[in-house]
């Protein structure tokens, strides 16, 4: 029997997404709410061209940790590891529910 995808909007049981694990409530939610984000997307995106090669780094993705970053005193590498483990900063710096809390590459932080 051959696999059939399922619908995006679809749960899945093992895979929360990460609207429904974060409290709406917290200050780094609310905090993103109130950013303009396309501010970022617009006046950054000349500066992470991506011409050959990987994938251009989005402008919100490093505005967003850049702000982690000197908010918490967090070196590169601890701003990284915590967004790995904390859905709170995934979702200042992706903006969209997801499953995933996948971490960044971005070599030149």
């Amino acid at each position: 029997m051959k696999h059939r995808p399922r619908a995006p909007e679809q749960d899945d049981l093992l895979r929360p997404r990460l609207v429904d694990m974060i409290d709406p409530r917290h200050e780094l939610v609310k905090l993103a709410a109130l950013i303009d984000w396309e501010v970022f997307e617009r006046e950054w995106a000349g500066f992470f061209p991506s011409h050959k090669g990987r994938p251009a780094t989005e402008p919100r993705l490093v505005a967003g940790l850049l702000y982690l970053q000197h908010a918490y005193r967090l070196s590169d590498e601890a701003v990284v590891a915590r967004w790995v483990e904390n859905p709170y900063y995934t979702s200042i710096l992706r903006g969209r529910p997801s499953s995933s809390t996948g971490c960044p590459s971005i070599p030149h932080l």
